[in-house]
This record gives structure tokens, C-alpha cells and sequence, in this order.
């Protein structure tokens, strides 16, 4: 659940929120842990799991939700988003995709933290407006709304932050529905 704090200042409610952007794969799974506050948005950590092919896929998944806990333990997020699995024409690579996921909804449960799910779709009409954008035009957005010098790194860590930033923009948007919903004024 985010936090909400009030300045003393003019009284306004903020909202402080920390979520953990989860980009899943089995060979390489993308992470990026973005706080906000208020409306700033600042990047904490990001980065990738890499698990060997050589690996059994029961030591890759461990490997992967070992790393997903410790980023959890170490950064806090008060939520986890994470990208929905479209279908593919690729079956193995779905499946595989679909137990990365898998480990990532694990980890999130416990420690207790929401999850919420965005299609590549959202992700890409939240960052850059348009749901077909290229992945570049994703990646020059999430550096430039993150005020980074450069693109994070590599490619699955910059997803990953996407993820991150729609979800964090998405949760301002139903909190304040849900705001105006309650509110009497409405």
C-alpha cells in the first residue's frame, strides 16, 4: 500500500509509492525499482538475472526468485508490476516466459506485496502515448521521465522500468477516482 504524508506547508496529500517492475524471462528477467513521490519519479536500482541455459530449470527459476527476494528485502516496494504474457507464436519461449512470471507472482506473494498486470500494449501507450511505439522511442521515455543521463541498461532492465512507470502512473490514476468517488463533493 502506498503512504501518504501531508507538508506542513500548505496541507496538500501526497502519495509515496515504490514499485518493483518485473520485465520475465528465464534466460534474462529485468527488474527496476522506482519510487514516487508526489510526482517525481526516481529510480532506485535496476537491473537483470541472468540463469545459464546449462542450468536445470529448477535451479534457473530458483535463481531468479532468490534474486527477486533480495531485491524486495533491500529496496521495500510496496508493489510489483509486472508484464502480462501475450500469447506467442513461439510456445516453448511462452511457457518459459509464463515461469519466470510465475516465480515473480511467487516472490510477490511472500512478502505480502499487491501485483498488478500490464500488457506490452499498456506499457507502451502509458511511457510513449502510442501502443505501438518502437522500443527505442519506449526507452528514450523512460530515460527522459526518469531524468537519466542514459538509458538504463541492458535492454531487459529498461523494460522492466517501463513497467515500473506505467504502473506507478496508472495507480495515481484510480487513486484519485477512487478519491472523487469517495468524496462527497462528487
Amino acid at each position: 500500500m502506498p503512504s501518504w504524508s501531508s507538508t506542513p506547508d500548505d496541507g496538500r496529500v501526497t502519495t509515496t509509492r515504490c514499485a518493483l517492475g518485473v520485465d520475465p524471462g528465464t534466460a534474462r528477467m529485468g527488474y527496476a525499482v522506482i519510487r514516487q513521490d508526489g510526482g517525481a519519479l526516481v529510480l532506485l536500482t535496476c537491473g537483470v538475472f541472468e540463469t545459464s541455459s546449462s542450468l536445470a530449470l529448477s535451479e534457473r527459476l530458483a535463481i531468479l526468485y532468490a534474486g527477486l527476494l533480495q531485491v524486495i528485502d533491500e529496496f521495500r516496494p510496496t508493489e510489483v508490476a509486472i508484464e502480462d504474457l501475450f500469447f506467442n507464436r513461439n510456445v516453448r519461449s511462452a511457457l518459459s516466459v509464463g515461469q519466470a512470471r510465475g516465480v515473480a507472482l511467487l516472490a510477490a506473494a511472500h512478502r505480502g506485496l499487491a501485483v498488478y498486470d500490464y500488457t506490452p500494449l499498456h506499457v507502451k501507450q502509458s511511457i510513449a502515448g502510442f501502443g505501438r511505439a518502437r522500443k527505442e522511442q519506449i526507452q528514450e521515455m523512460v530515460r527522459v521521465l526518469l531524468g537519466l543521463t542514459s538509458i538504463p541498461q541492458p535492454d531487459d532492465a529498461a523494460d522492466a522500468a517501463a513497467i515500473a512507470v506505467c504502473h506507478l502512473n496508472s495507480a495515481a490514476g484510480r487513486d484519485l477516482y477512487k478519491s472523487l468517488m469517495a468524496s462527497k463533493d462528487w
